[in-house]
């Protein structure tokens, strides 16, 4: 079985080595790049299967490598960054990330956090194709149809968008919600359950004007529901 490819965007060394000890000791291959104009050209050349990306680099930063990387493959990110403050956490999952985590942080959760996101990704192959009214989600191509036009979304738009079509009109709670989509619960990640929400109703809604998809059922979390007519 061939082994997982993990690319280690960190400018500092010992982190890059570090994180690349314990994923190899994981069982995953790695390899590092340490500026951020030359991560675009890395990604197209070795196609790896999830990237950790840093915040601060030389060049060009994690904020807008992860926007570029966005516009043209939903490959996993997962950003790492010193910077705590919750704006730049959220401006990084608005982004497109698919998890984040703060320095200082143990090598094994970072590992814990890529082996979550795999998971997810292996179980959404494992479900069957939804359709629900006029929006279609295709697991085994990763693509939705929203009234016959494609669907750009992030891994976990896309994760939130499957859980909720699998069961419309059930209300899930944003624990519940992390829990599935992260494949494991932090409470810190409420408000980012909110930004991925926010922002798939945003692009249902260049699809279906007018339409209210995804509703918030106030106190207790969010609801997928398609019109019958």
């Amino acid at each position: 079985m061939i082994s997982r490819h993990i690319l280690v965007v960190e400018d500092e060394e010992k982190i890059a080595s570090l994180l690349c000890d314990y994923l190899k000791e994981a069982g995953f291959r790695t390899s590092t790049q340490n500026n951020g104009n030359h991560v675009i050209s890395q990604v197209k050349k070795d196609s790896p299967d999830l990237i950790l990306l840093d915040i601060m680099l030389p060049g060009k930063d994690g904020m807008e490598l992860c926007r570029d990387i966005r516009q043209v493959s939903n490959i996993p990110i997962i950003m790492i960054t010193a910077r705590v403050e919750e704006v730049n956490r959220l401006l990084g999952l608005e982004l497109g990330a698919d998890d984040y985590i703060c320095k200082p942080f143990s090598p094994r959760e970072v590992v814990a956090r890529v082996k979550a996101v795999f998971r997810r990704i292996h179980a959404e192959r494992q479900t069957n194709n939804l359709v629900v009214g006029s929006i279609s989600l295709d697991d085994e191509t990763h693509r939705v149809m929203v009234d016959k036009q494609l669907l750009n979304l992030t891994p976990n738009e896309f994760g939130l968008l499957k859980i909720m079509m699998t069961h419309p009109n059930r209300v899930f709670s944003r624990s519940e919600l992390i829990n599935r989509v992260q494949g494991y619960d932090f409470e810190g990640y409420d408000r980012t359950i909110d930004t991925h929400i926010k922002n798939l109703r945003k692009k249902i809604a260049q699809k279906l004007p007018g339409q209210e998809i995804i509703s918030t059922v106030y106190g207790v979390g969010y609801k997928f529901s398609v019109s019958s007519d």
